[in-house]
């Protein structure tokens, strides 16, 4: 599933996102930005404690705030540390929404030209995968759409069923069916 806005590209993929080869990958963090549970420890697991260790000397952060790490041993050049909920795990979509502006925002400062995001809030935050989808779609369209920018390549990707549903019938009303 792709949609296609201006120069720029939105697709929703099956997948791990620790393999994927693009600029930065997002990571789903609380504000304390440890790494310790879900695709967090996967990243660190993978990528190397590095990331964790430079997320944290840049923590802790609000959330609804994003920051930038090397992707270490990663496919991924950078990690970007998604600040979606509290040390309580808690978020909704309004927060979703308002974190991956923050992610978009920091992607534009440092040129970056592709990301592979994952369905925000649905792992330990416990939101249902139709709500991150819709704040975070929402708010990648708009960015597209609203200015020029260096951003050519988003792509979701997502592990769970139930995510890759909800991420591909939104982007379908969204605008349109490759």
């Amino acid at each position: 599933m792709k949609l296609r806005i201006g120069q720029s590209s939105i697709s929703i993929e099956r997948g791990d996102i620790t393999d994927w080869e693009v600029d930065a990958i997002i990571n789903a963090a609380s504000s304390t930005l440890a790494m310790a549970t879900g695709v967090a420890s996967t990243i660190k697991r993978k990528g190397g404690v590095i990331i964790e260790e430079e997320a944290m000397r840049q923590g802790p952060v609000e959330i609804g705030e994003a920051v930038l790490t090397t992707g270490g041993n990663l496919a991924a050049t950078h990690v970007i540390h998604a600040a979606v909920m509290g040390p309580d795990f808690k978020t909704d979509g309004e927060q979703i929404a308002t974190t991956t502006r923050a992610v978009l925002a920091l992607a534009a400062k440092h040129r970056i030209t592709s990301l592979a995001l994952p369905a925000l809030g649905t792992g330990v935050g416990h939101v249902p995968p139709a709500v991150s989808a819709n704040a975070m779609l929402n708010a990648v369209v708009s960015h597209l759409k609203g200015s020029p920018t260096g951003l050519k390549r988003v792509v979701f990707v997502l592990y769970q069923d139930d995510a890759y549903k909800a991420f591909t019938d939104t982007l379908k009303r969204l605008g349109g069916v490759q």
